[in-house]
């Protein structure tokens, strides 16, 4: 079933969402279930549970290509709850970010190029990953809806945070909603 997403001033987003206690159960598959396909129907690169207004420390991430993001590379579809990230080193990127809950916006963010990210699926398996680049980037910003931040509260720049029509002239703003 497809969730409707909050945006941007839902003071829902701002929450730190709980842990999750229990796995493999009914409602927490069906709870992914919906995640996913409310993704894929926003065609989004990930969807963390707080964006559905549901506080739980669950994001799920990945596809094979993306059309808000055409150059990225393939990430591995991934349910990923309680997760746990470390940077692998200091080295911090900036690049372009949108969010389904920030519709229509896209800014310059500065985010670790790699990191390790822990955690565990669906049926309580460990996850246990070495990433980089867009992988990475994917990760900390689904991971940070869980810890109640949205991207612009990253952003250093604002001469570089706006409307993807603007910033981006040809570009189908709707890709980014």
């Amino acid at each position: 079933m497809i969730r409707q997403i909050l945006k941007m001033g839902d003071s829902r987003l701002l929450r730190v969402a709980k842990t999750v206690q229990r796995f493999n159960t009914p409602e927490l598959t069906a709870l992914i279930e919906d995640m996913f396909d409310t993704m894929h129907a926003a065609n989004g690169a990930g969807l963390a549970a707080p964006q559905i207004g549901v506080s739980l420390q669950l994001a799920i991430f990945g596809f094979k290509e993306n059309q808000r993001y055409p150059d990225a590379p393939p990430v591995p579809e991934t349910v990923l709850i309680n997760p746990v990230l470390k940077p692998l080193s200091a080295e911090i990127a900036e690049d372009w970010e949108g969010c389904l809950s920030v519709p229509g916006l896209r800014g310059m963010v500065p985010r670790w190029t790699t990191l390790h990210y822990e955690g565990y699926d669906q049926n309580g398996r460990v996850i246990s990953r070495d990433v980089e680049a867009f992988h990475a980037r994917v990760v900390q910003h689904e991971c940070d809806h869980l810890a109640g931040i949205l991207y612009p509260m990253r952003i250093k720049d604002f001469s570089r945070f706006g409307y993807v029509d603007v910033l981006f002239p040809g570009l189908d703003a709707d890709l980014d909603e």
